[in-house]
């Protein structure tokens, strides 16, 4: 529970600078406090003042009926709120794109520089940046656009701001309602901006626009590793295995099903065809590669709480697929010692539901400064014991959407699915010729080196913002 500071109690006049709300977020959430030292810098304007565009360049957009497609020439990508927090957004559902571009949903076309505030539910007051292969995205009326009138601002500066701590708490500050939370335009309208010299601004700008172009590179060098990955492999065709323009898994017949499994599902016609096509190139199974290193989940242990300056941040499913997790500090000393991992450790998000966007199945890779977190039980840690078969390598492997629905047809469970260790262990993995097995875990490894690269630039952007503001509020 939050209480007031006694050396800075909740005065009479700010309820009538709040709208006479009598909920306490606002007046413990530290925003007031923050609005108030923001005062002492010698030049703020208004959020409202420095953005341009539909609705004054903060908007949200209307409600609208949404009609999914898969086919990428007749649909465009489609943000939620929890997507927009995703580091890999390959994965995105796909709105009609006859409807994306009538009028009530085509200012809802993202544009680079754009920063997006998350403005309902679990995520609401969360903040992120429209990227530059962002621009044929389109976000739902559930996050806010902050459009910067380029003229009076620079887009990686308003952003960064919008991202540190200050612009944490007022943001954060905004929100209103109880089972379900809210943000909307008007209440971050008046947020006061600090400005300060053009060269300071600009240098900050440039930072958050290479941080930007870095992890867009990421993301492009991932997926140019998985194609990599089946040309290499002779399985061209698994690049766009089309999962959902095929016949559906209705009325077949499985002539021997032994003591394994008597679930449909892992017998699926869909599901065994491609299976069929990864085994029918030279290769290996995942066990037999993993022999020797990792092929299970992790240890279930009891959570200790810690701070962040004698624990370890633990991270779980829904946030490591985030640009930048946050995860809870725990006391490393009372966990056991796999939540710890080895460089290239790839995790398989190992419980969860068969929602066609939900984590269950997807991958993550562990290296670089990643190493430094801790994880929960709730994965599969595939860590290769064949040195001819890194993990760089077999990554490009599990990120795509072959093996993502490979793992699903392997689910045992009832609402909460895990995968049948048996199935698991006899996944088929293709093995290129090794100079192949090289260039592609390369790719992997740079791929991962800009998104590293990308979040010091980040940290340095604010931390050059954040000593300003304190400097310059004395």
């Amino acid at each position: 529970m939050k209480v007031a500071d006694l050396a800075n109690p909740v005065m009479s006049g700010w309820f009538k600078d709040q709208g006479l709300r009598l909920d306490a977020s606002p007046y413990v959430s530290g925003a007031l406090a923050m609005k108030e030292m923001l005062k002492r810098v010698p030049r703020t304007e208004l959020l409202a003042s420095l953005t341009t565009g539909y609705n004054g360049g903060i908007f949200s957009g209307p409600m609208s009926r949404r009609v999914y497609l898969t086919d990428p020439e007749h649909s465009v990508p489609w943000l939620g709120s929890r997507d927009m927090m995703a580091a890999d957004l390959t994965g995105l559902p796909r709105l009609r794109k006859t409807d994306a571009e009538t009028a009530p949903l085509v200012f809802q076309r993202l544009e680079p520089g754009t920063t997006l505030i998350s403005r309902s539910g679990f995520y609401a007051g969360r903040r992120s940046y429209v990227r530059p292969d962002m621009g044929d995205y389109w976000a739902s009326e559930h996050i806010l656009k902050v459009k910067p009138d380029r003229e009076r601002i620079k887009p990686g500066y308003l952003y960064a701001f919008l991202l540190s701590k200050f612009g944490e708490v007022l943001v954060r500050g905004s929100v209103y309602g109880s089972a379900v939370k809210h943000i909307e335009a008007h209440h971050i309208a008046e947020l006061p901006v600090p400005r300060f010299e053009a060269r300071l601004e600009e240098r900050i700008h440039k930072l958050i626009g290479k941080s930007a172009e870095l992890r867009a590179q990421c993301q492009k060098d991932l997926v140019a590793a998985t194609k990599d990955f089946f040309d290499s492999n002779g399985l061209s065709e698994l690049n766009e295995i089309g999962w959902h323009q095929q016949e559906r898994d209705l009325g077949f017949a499985v002539e021997s099903v032994g003591s394994t499994s008597l679930r449909a599902l892992n017998f699926a016609p869909r599901a065994q065809k491609l299976l069929e096509q990864l085994g029918s190139v030279p290769g290996s199974t995942l066990g037999a590669i993993c022999s020797g290193g990792t092929l299970n989940t992790g240890a279930r242990f009891k959570r200790i709480d810690s701070d962040s300056e004698h624990g370890v941040r633990l991270i779980g499913q829904r946030q490591s697929f985030w640009l930048r997790p946050e995860g809870r500090w725990i006391n490393e000393a009372q966990a056991p010692d796999d939540i710890r991992l080895r460089d290239e450790t790839i995790l398989v998000a190992a419980r969860g539901t068969l929602g066609e966007n939900e984590v269950y199945s997807r991958s993550i890779f562990v290296t670089g400064s990643w190493l430094q977190h801790a994880y929960s039980q709730d994965y599969v840690r595939v860590v290769s014991g064949d040195s001819e078969v890194t993990g760089a390598y077999l990554f490009a492997f599990f990120r795509s959407e072959a093996v993502f629905r490979a793992l699903r047809s392997m689910s045992v469970g009832g609402k909460q699915q895990e995968y049948h260790p048996s199935f698991l262990r006899n996944l088929p993995v293709p093995l290129a010729p090794p100079a192949d097995r090289a260039r592609i875990a390369a790719t992997v490894r740079y791929a991962y080196n800009c998104r590293d690269r990308a979040d010091v630039l980040e940290d340095k952007a604010l931390a050059l913002l954040t000593a300003a503001i304190e400097e310059a509020a004395g």
